[in-house]
């Protein structure tokens, strides 16, 4: 059986429901939330990690954002209930990090 998303607390890999990618877990051991190709997720949590929601829609990335804290952060949005969620960018993963041109086009999206 195929793994949608990574479970709480393990770092595995997945299959992203967007763009079909083979997307493996993050090698420095934190869990990948998104997929590094196309940045989509999947509504799964109420809260960060829960897996609690059962809306399971595909977050759609709208945006970017940079955090003093966290450093760049994606905006998502759900295309099934149109929530909206922020995962932080996975941008030092040397394994596979998340796409720059397209965290970039986000970047710019939301100064148009």
């Amino acid at each position: 059986m195929s793994r949608r998303f990574v479970a709480v607390g393990r770092n595995t890999g997945f299959t992203c429901t967007a763009c079909g990618a083979e997307v493996p877990p993050l090698a420095n051991g934190s869990c990948r939330n998104h997929c590094p190709a196309c940045l989509h997720s999947l509504h799964v949590d109420l809260s960060p990690g829960d897996r609690a929601s059962d809306c399971g829609g595909v977050l759609v990335p709208v945006a970017a954002e940079h955090s003093g804290k966290k450093g760049w952060v994606i905006v998502h949005r759900c295309e099934r209930c149109g929530a909206v969620r922020r995962n932080k960018a996975a941008l030092d993963d040397p394994a596979w990090p998340d796409d720059h041109d397209r965290l970039v086009a986000l970047v710019a999206r939301g100064r148009a």
